[in-house]
């Protein structure tokens, strides 16, 4: 059951981003548990599987809720929580997967898939933060607060620190330096948007941030030019060329 889980995590990468938003879903009311037929917990868990395997997402999680409720301490228990949350990943129901998440990680601190918790953590706060229909029309939204982004960054950094030899790791480190150049995309945004108000110390502030700590993103260069366009216009001329004399040996 453990590797099945694992193919669809590693699936979740090449999900369209229109599937979540069609087939949004809230947790079933208690009168749609009950509406499941009465079955044990092991044909529930395979009607559950079969549904969750066909993309069925809304579905799936009817059946899984049920036997969440029904058999709470069953010996399908864990893994039933775990296609919850990808279940709800799936559609879009990015509060419950993250309450289902964090009450897993709490209650089980010492299972054996910790490190799809925190994966499956990440992506959802990626999910939290996106905006399907604006990124799909190619708007431009990179001044929005990145706070989900950088909780996104900790979940996935946790993963790879904590558990090094995961066979999520490489894609989370994937991950990690698109996030990392979101995050200094954002810093630079806000940057630009000072400088064009004439607030130059500020904007001065926000590249050197950027140098200070995303430094391995690939704005590094934006972030000293805009350093540097901000010292010259404070005056700061020691200060705009040392910015300058930076991005140059950057360049090489």
């Amino acid at each position: 059951m453990i590797n099945n889980l694992r193919t669809r995590a590693f699936a979740i990468v090449l999900s369209a981003s229109f599937l979540g938003l069609a087939a949004c879903s809230s947790a079933p009311e208690q009168d749609e548990i009950e509406r499941v037929p009465n079955k044990s917990a092991q044909a529930l868990y395979e009607d559950a599987k079969e549904t969750l395997d066909s993309g069925l997402y809304a579905r799936a999680i009817e059946l899984l809720s049920a036997i969440n409720a029904r058999y709470p301490f069953g010996p399908y228990s864990r893994q039933v929580q775990m296609d919850l949350i990808f279940a709800y990943y799936q559609t879009g129901n990015t509060d419950q997967a993250l309450a289902n998440i964090d009450r897993f990680i709490r209650l089980n601190p010492n299972h054996k898939n910790l490190d799809y918790m925190y994966y499956m953590r990440g992506l959802v706060n990626i999910k939290a933060d996106e905006n399907a229909f604006q990124d799909y029309f190619g708007v431009d939204r990179a001044d929005r607060d990145a706070n989900r982004t950088r909780v996104a960054f900790q979940d996935l950094s946790t993963l790879i620190n904590s558990y090094p030899d995961s066979a999520y790791v490489p894609e989370a480190k994937k991950r990690l330096v698109w996030l990392l150049n979101k995050m200094a995309r954002y810093e630079l945004k806000v940057a630009q948007y000072y400088f064009e108000r004439e607030a130059y110390l500020a904007a001065a502030n926000r590249g050197k941030y950027v140098v200070e700590h995303y430094s391995q993103s690939s704005y590094l260069n934006n972030a000293l030019e805009i350093m540097e366009k901000s010292y010259e216009k404070l005056g700061l001329s020691d200060l705009s060329e040392h910015a300058r004399q930076t991005r140059e040996l950057n360049k090489r």
